[in-house]
């Protein structure tokens, strides 16, 4: 159980990390670049300790990649002024299909 909450916080700081990217403006800008340098610091050190608590590195890394590219998904087309196509959303729909896949096939 413990391993799904870190995983959860990864997925969380790896989402603000990525959101945040563009007002680093090419790692110009100094606080900005230190909230997405700290955040990925922080969701590699959450994955880790997910990983330490007993869960697989394939499901957790497909679990971690395909969640966090779901949600930066929405958050792009809801906060960042980004197209929301249908290319991309079948796209993600792939890529959810794929972990359910993984998990399916006895990856944990």
């Amino acid at each position: 159980m413990l391993a799904w909450v870190y995983l959860g916080f990864a997925i969380l700081f790896e989402v603000v990390a990525t959101s945040l990217m563009k007002s680093t403006q090419g790692f110009t800008q100094l606080w900005p670049t230190v909230a997405v340098v700290s955040g990925y610091l922080i969701a590699f050190f959450m994955l880790a300790k997910s990983l330490q608590q007993g869960m697989s590195i394939g499901v957790g890394y497909a679990i971690w990649s395909a969640l966090g590219t779901t949600v930066i998904v929405v958050v792009g087309a809801l906060f960042l002024n980004e197209a929301l196509t249908p290319v991309k959303i079948i796209g993600v729909a792939l890529v959810v299909a794929g972990v359910i896949t993984l998990n399916l096939g006895g990856a944990h």
